[in-house]
This record gives C-alpha cells, structure tokens and sequence, in this order.
C-alpha cells in the first residue's frame, strides 16, 4: 500500500470516528431533552389505549438514564474502545425502544437508528481494551452525572411548569431541582397531574443511577487495583535476571510496572500505562534476535490499548532498529560511568578526592556496608533520615525509574551507610545490580538536612574503593539531563531545542553544577534517549512520563521552585497547539529526577 493511500485511509477512519464520537454525545444530548419534554399530544392519546401509564413512564427513565451514559462513552468510542462500542450498541437499541414507548416519537429514534447502523458496520474498528480503572475516570464521571442530573431537572420543570401549581423559568427550574435534593419539602412543590408527579420523582431516579454509578467508577481504582500477575512477576523476574544489562533492569522489577512479553514469550517490556501513554523503561529486555519482534509486538498491543508507546532513557545500540519501525528518538542526556579499574586518589587528578577521604577519616567517620537482609531497626532509622532529606529539598517519593523509600524493597539491597564516631548515621545510599553486566548502581542517596560539605564525596568514594576490591568493573552515577545533547552539528532541531533550553533555565535547575559534580570523578559519558511514536503524540507521552514518576501525586510539580513544572503540566493539558514549550519544560522536569542530589 503507498504511503499516500494509507494516510487518505486514515484520515477516513479518523473522520469516522469523530463522526461516530460526535453523533453519540449528540444523541445523549437527544435522549436527556426528549427524557425532559412533553411529547407530542395526539401520539401521546394514541398511546393511551395500547401501553399502561407505567410502562410509558418507564420509557421516559430509560431515556433520560441512556442519555447519560451515551455521552459518558462518546469520548471512548472516539479512542476506539471495544466495551464503549457493545454499550453504545445496547444502549442505542433501548433508546430506540424508549422513545416509541414514551410518546412515539419517531424523529429521535429515527437519529438512533441511523447512529447504530454506522456502528455496526464500523464494528471492525473499535479493537482497543478499556482502560484500566483510574481516580480521574471517577471524578469526570461524577461531575458528569451531576451536571447531567442539574440538566435534566432545570429542563424538565422549564418544559413541564403547567404540570404544577406554579411556572417556571429556567433560573427557578434550575433552583427548584437543587431543592430537590436538598430541602425535606422539595421547597413547596406541588404537582397537579400525574405527569409532574412522576417527573419529579424521576430525578431522584436519575439522579440516583447516575451518581451510583460514578461513584463506583471513583472507587473502583480503590477496590480493584490491577497490578501484574504473580505469574508474570515471576517469568520477568526471570527475564531480567538473565539478559539484563543496563542500570534500569534492578528497577523494572518494582511493583509497579506491568509487563509485555513478545511473542516468543522470550522477551518483556516492563512499562507504566498512564492516560494516553504507555511508558516502557529502557529497552526490552531479552535475547538480541528477539529485539525486533518485542518491540514491534509492544506498539502492537499499544495500538490495541489506544496508548502511544514509548521507551524512556534507552541505549544506544538500537536506534537504528526502532528508527526503522517508524519511531522518533531523541538524546536527553548521558549516564555517568566510573571505571573502576582505572580509579584511584592518586596523583594530581585524585588531589581533592583525597582531601575529602582524609578528612573524615581524622574524625572517624567511615562507611560502613549492610548486607540484605537489613534489620527493622536500621531501616527505621534510614527511614527518618530519607523523611528529613525529603523535607529538606521540598520534594516526595518519586517512580519509574527509581526506587523509593519501602521497607520491603531496601531490606533485600545492600546499604551504604555514612556513620561518624559517635556513631550517628548520616547519609546513606542503597545498591542496586545490573545482572548481565558487572557494574554496579546506587538508587536511594538521602542524608541528613546538617551535614557536613564533603560528606557524600566521601560517601561516593568509600564505595568506589569497596566495589573495586570486590572486583566490579563500573560504578554508574546515574543520568545527567541534556549532557551532550545539540551539541553536534548533525543534532536534530529537537535536540538544539533541549540545548537551548538548559542553557536558559539553568539557573532554575544547574544542569551545568550537577554534571560538573559527576565529571570530577572522571566518569566515561554513555548517551541515553527517549523513543517515542511520532511529535504530535509527544504531549500525551510527557503527560504520561510525569504521571508515571511522580504516581500521579501531580501537585508535587507546583510546590514552591517548581512553578516551571506546573505551568507545564497545565499547557499540555490545556493547549494542544500550543505544546512545544510546555513539553520542553515538563520533560525537563522529568528528568530532573533522574539526577541525584549532591551536598
């Protein structure tokens, strides 16, 4: 197929969905103002002698609670969702049914009928899962309903007022259904046919289904958390421990990733579904000739799911192989690597590291190194120090591709921890592997608010020197953000872009101060990238990276010094168009946790 028919196909398919997207929230619309109305009076006789007043009133119910849930799905019928399109179909069908019952009106069954044709014969393009159960699903809900239920009691009594013994405008009608719901008396109403009685209890009615069922969709996150299964736990665990080989691998054993494995089963791709993105981190982790097949099998289920896939902070080594599966990469900085075969305090390089080490040596300070599993009384104490270190830099717990505080977790890590000769802990870092290689990282490093300057040089050195007689080979630093990245000539606009950036905003996060704290250990500098589906999804993929770290805790981007991060989460929310900055400055905010904050 040429590139031009598949781009006409798609634009056909898109203009179908959002037709099909648009007709549904239209036909909600329908079903809440014919739910609301009077019908015509001559059908409504004609319907007298054929249907008793129950089962017609039961039409009008039916119509206004259909209408609800048609506009709660058009957003999900418009994202291709299976579920959303077999409710759609089922609830076309008794809104069809409904407005014949309630008063024959043919006109609004006739809208129905014409949306649930085009339905079916797109059947074959709703494919994609639901989502999974989120709080914000929940909210949108209920505020849905309750606008819906404020909707349909301010035009019921509008379009009903001579069924009681006064008349309403829309203000008073808007008013008396808020009396509904909050005065014993309903503020005086008095029906005068049964018309208006049955209307006036039907907003309890609808009300009542409405915020029901919105309020199981704001617990159901709470009652059913879906987390990967034991067995897949188990198989990825597996995985990692065999083909890992990056400073990441430790991390996507963590509770909470999910897991995609490729077809072979050989491979898995541990990743963080949030909004519109699915999130992998690193590479997919496997044998080399099942690379392909894992990545092209991962944007497959993503496709399913409606999610734009993505890999944070891969290597270098396959660029080219997602390059020709149709993804975008981009530089956003380079890991720190120290060599430990080749460090040492000697000589001139090693002058200042030494003055550090001799220091707190003269006072008896020293490192000392806890094997998992590690006691409670120690991880109680490590946990007041991460909690004053957290309240120190104003920030929380962040994810993804960090650990964070668990006793759980950090029982089963060797520690590092920094005590003086009173001994009082100080500092402290925890160890993670990289199976595969013979390297070794740090996660955790939090010390106490009152330290001493030079304090984690000599926590960072203790550790090279104990690695290195334990006969490890490197010792990773961890990311530093835009090292390295447009500098080159041949570097992409994009990567220009990032550089422009750092270079204008680093006195709001001094990338230049932290790469220069890693670099005096004379690392080698490895490039990290982000790969992403193409640019117009980058906006829904950095909302799902800032989802993904900080745990959907996204007022932890607007505390004070971080007001950057939350106009940037704001913009991409709101402006669409607009989001080449706002990108810029999230992604930077996201990757800033990836830095490990010194003295």
């Amino acid at each position: 197929m040429s590139s031009t028919l598949f781009a006409v196909r798609n634009r056909q398919k898109a203009i179908g969905l959002w037709s099909v997207s648009l007709l549904t929230a239209l036909m909600g619309l329908i079903n809440l103002l014919s739910a609301a109305t009077p019908s015509l009076p001559d059908r409504v006789v004609w319907l007298r002698d054929v249907l008793p007043l129950e089962v017609r009133i039961s039409g009008r119910l039916f119509a206004a609670v259909s209408g609800f849930f048609l506009l709660m799905l058009a957003a999900n019928l418009l994202r291709r969702k299976r579920l959303a399109w077999g409710l759609t179909v089922g609830l076309l069908i008794v809104s069809i049914v409904s407005h014949l019952v309630k008063g024959l009106d043919f006109e609004e069954s006739g809208v129905a009928i014409v949306l649930l044709v085009q339905l079916v014969l797109m059947r074959g393009w709703f494919t994609a899962q639901s989502d999974r159960p989120s709080i914000a699903q929940g909210v949108r809900s209920l505020v849905g309903a309750l606008l819906f239920t404020l909707a349909y009691g301010t035009v019921g009594f509008w379009a009903h007022d001579r069924q009681y013994t006064e008349t309403f405008n829309l203000g008073e009608a808007l008013i008396q259904t808020l009396a509904m719901f909050f005065t014993a008396d309903d503020a005086g109403l008095r029906p005068t046919t049964h018309a208006g009685k049955f209307f006036a209890d039907s907003i309890y009615w609808v009300g009542a289904i409405t915020l029901l069922s919105s309020a199981w969709m704001l617990f159901r996150p709470v009652l059913f958390r879906r987390t990967a299964l034991e067995s897949e736990r188990s198989q990825a665990k597996t995985i990692v421990t065999r083909y890992g080989a990056s400073s990441l691998a430790q991390f996507a054993l963590l509770p909470d990733k999910s897991y995609y494995f490729s077809p072979s089963r050989q491979s898995v791709v541990a990743f963080v579904p949030k909004g519109r993105g699915a999130i992998a981190l690193g590479d997919p982790m496997g044998p080399p000739a099942d690379r392909k097949e894992a990545i092209a099998g991962f944007e497959v289920f993503c496709d399913r799911n409606d999610w734009h896939p993505a890999f944070y902070q891969t290597l270098p080594d396959d660029l080219e192989l997602y390059q020709k599966q149709g993804f975008q990469t981009v530089k956003i900085g380079e890991e720190a690597i120290v060599d430990l075969n080749k460090f040492t305090l000697k000589g001139k390089p090693g002058r200042h590291l030494r003055a550090a080490v001799n220091k707190f040596n003269k006072q008896g300070t020293e490192v000392v190194f806890y094997p998992p599993p590690i006691a409670d009384d120690l991880l109680k104490e490590l946990r007041q120090i991460s909690d004053e270190w957290l309240q120190h830099v104003s920030g929380s717990e962040k994810r993804f591709s960090l650990g964070w505080f668990d006793d759980d977790y950090l029982r089963e890590c060797e520690i590092a921890v920094v005590e003086t000769d009173q001994g009082k802990r100080i500092a402290f870092a925890n160890i993670v592997p990289e199976y595969q290689l013979n390297d070794i990282t740090i996660d955790l490093m939090r010390h106490r608010a009152d330290i001493e300057g030079g304090a984690m040089d000599f926590l960072f050195i203790s550790m090279f020197q104990h690695f290195k007689e334990r006969n490890f080979d490197g010792f990773n630093l961890g990311l530093s953000v835009l090292s390295g990245v447009g500098d080159a000539p041949n570097d992409n606009r994009l990567e220009k872009g990032l550089h422009y950036l750092s270079e204008h905003m680093e006195r709001f996060y001094g990338f230049q101060g932290l790469h220069a704290y890693k670099d005096k250990f004379h690392p080698r500098w490895e490039p990290r990238y982000l790969v992403y589906p193409r640019l117009s999804a980058l906006p829904d993929v950095v909302v799902a990276l800032v989802r993904a770290d900080s745990g959907d805790r996204l007022l932890d981007y607007c505390k004070p010094g971080a007001y950057i991060r939350a106009k940037s989460i704001l913009a991409i929310s709101g402006i669409y168009r607009a989001a080449a900055e706002a990108w810029f400055e999230s992604m930077i905010s996201f990757l800033l946790r990836g830095e490990i904050l010194m003295d």
